[in-house]
């Protein structure tokens, strides 16, 4: 199908803007593109701790090459640039979302970019139609923005007579956006800058693959990574027969979903770090040591788990007890407030629901995700309309078709790109890591993160590089308005760190 594009379409947007609006069809040598892909630039501004930050944004494509030269995929990207800054010292951040598949709409219009989502302070949306405000906990104050959207995400595609498989996988994946990022720092002359990533969900895998991807292929080292919602093995995080660990490392999780919706023992309800903490404890002790011994474990033994699993976990002890000890996620959130004719969300689990009855057995629908579906997908489309002045005839996909996804590259083990980001971190000493928690995330468990750390059994002056976050929100915890403040707060505090010598 051939693609429609925007540079003809460009030089009549020229005569519309106004001064400070320009579009790049052709302008200097550094916005040069090849022909039938066009990028704008346009001129804003965003007020942040009560400091003004003009900046230009570019917005359109990048051709990428595969080895012998070739284009094979045109990449969407965002740019923002803070004007009169000296660009050697001036860090940025190259920023992606997960799934695989999502677009970098969530953090682009959540939490880093200068515009963000209108939501209530709780972080649930108004009704239709959505707006978009500033953003005054954006990051740039402190760094230029890339973000980007991978192949078959955004605006993104394959070039005619390429195959989208070419890029939907592990490998594929960290190959195509380590090349994007080599080939943007030298078309932007952005090689002596302060360099960091920021990914979450999946995108801290691709992140933490990046990390030593992008020094041990083209010599990129970086001074920090932001893991926003992180998950780095995914044998910690994939419920099945016979993979007890998710298990035990879903606990606390289960306990924080618990406590915010009072399900818990009095004495529990007071005080959600001391409670986490007693729960944790119970998660990798008396519980996983019980899943360990499987079917060896007495008949009083279970009994015992099971009242002291349904006192951490809301649940009653006759249906940990049906569940054989092992209660899983999609059913815990059916289960929890069953009784009040509700479901929580997976993504948020202080968002609830309703479904068409209350005796299935897990959600027919996730709130959390429900609640962010629509005002994301129109307010990433209004903005680009509107304000970058970029339109394409193809959707922008917030999520795209990239099914299989191939993990051909650890066949019958789990991938786990711990390794990866030890590795960096070992050769590169300066290596700075931000790790942000959200207590009531199920996609990406808070707990599940932290063993993740733990079992890197980094040095202790590599350890030290490691710095945590926690948030009382779910996996987009910069939609908590709260949790967005202190974000913004954590985010400055790491940047200062990481770029100090």
């Amino acid at each position: 199908m051939r693609r429609v594009t925007l540079f003809a379409s460009s030089l009549i947007l020229l005569l519309q803007l106004s001064a400070q609006k320009i579009t790049s069809s052709a302008f200097s040598n550094e916005e040069l593109t090849p022909v039938g892909v066009s990028v704008t630039v346009t001129s804003g501004s965003v007020t942040i701790a009560e400091k003004k930050i003009d900046f230009s944004a570019y917005t359109g494509y990048l051709m990428l090459p595969n080895d012998t030269g070739k284009s094979i995929a045109k990449v969407f990207f965002t740019y923002y640039k803070k004007k009169s800054e000296e660009l050697n010292k001036r860090p940025i951040t190259f920023t992606f979302n997960g799934g695989p598949g999502s677009s970098s709409v969530w953090l682009h219009m959540g939490g880093l970019g200068p515009k963000r989502v209108l939501l209530h302070d709780d972080g649930t949306a108004a009704g239709p139609p959505y707006q978009y405000i500033n953003n005054e906990y954006s990051w740039l104050d402190k760094t230029d923005l890339v973000f980007i959207d991978p192949v078959s995400t955004g605006f993104s595609r394959p070039l005619n007579g390429e195959s989208a498989k070419q890029f939907h996988g592990y490998i594929e994946d960290i190959s195509s956006m380590g090349s994007f990022i080599r080939h943007f720092l030298s078309r932007y002359e952005r090689w002596g800058s302060p360099k960091f990533l920021a990914g979450e969900s999946y995108g801290t895998t691709r992140a933490a693959g990046l990390s030593k991807f992008l020094q041990d292929k083209y010599r990129i080292y970086l001074n920090g990574i932001f893991l926003i919602s992180s998950v780095l093995n995914f044998g910690t995080n994939d419920y099945y027969i016979g993979n007890d660990l998710p298990r035990a490392l879903y606990i606390p999780s289960y306990t924080a979903a618990a406590w915010y919706h009072k399900k818990l023992s009095p004495e529990l309800q007071v005080d959600l770090q001391k409670t986490l903490k007693a729960s944790e404890e119970f998660a990798i002790g008396a519980y996983a040591s019980a899943l360990l011994k499987g079917g060896w474990l007495t008949d009083a033994e279970k009994e015992a788990i099971a009242i002291k699993m349904s006192y951490y976990t809301g649940l009653s002890k006759e249906y940990i007890l049906q569940s054989n000890l092992r209660v899983e996620e999609s059913r815990f959130y059916k289960e929890l407030r069953r009784k009040d004719g509700l479901t929580i969300g997976r993504l948020d689990a202080r968002f609830t629901g309703r479904d068409i009855d209350d005796v299935g057995e897990s959600n027919s629908f996730d709130p959390s995700f429900a609640n962010i579906d629509g005002p994301f997908t129109a307010a990433i489309n209004d903005y680009f309309q509107k304000e970058l002045n970029f339109k394409d005839i193809n959707g922008y996909n917030i999520f795209g078709e990239v099914y299989p996804w191939n993990y051909n590259n650890v066949q019958n083990q789990f991938l786990n790109v711990a390794e990866s980001l030890r590795d960096a971190m070992s050769k590169n000493p300066a290596l700075k890591v931000y790790v942000g928690f959200g207590y009531f995330d199920f996609a990406t468990p808070y707990f599940t993160a932290k063993y993740d750390i733990e079992h890197m059994f980094l040095r202790p002056e590599q350890r030290k590089n490691i710095h945590s976050y926690f948030y009382e929100s779910g996996h987009m915890y910069y939609i908590h308005k709260p949790s967005l403040i202190k974000f913004k707060k954590d985010v400055n505090d790491f940047f200062e760190l990481s770029t100090s010598n």
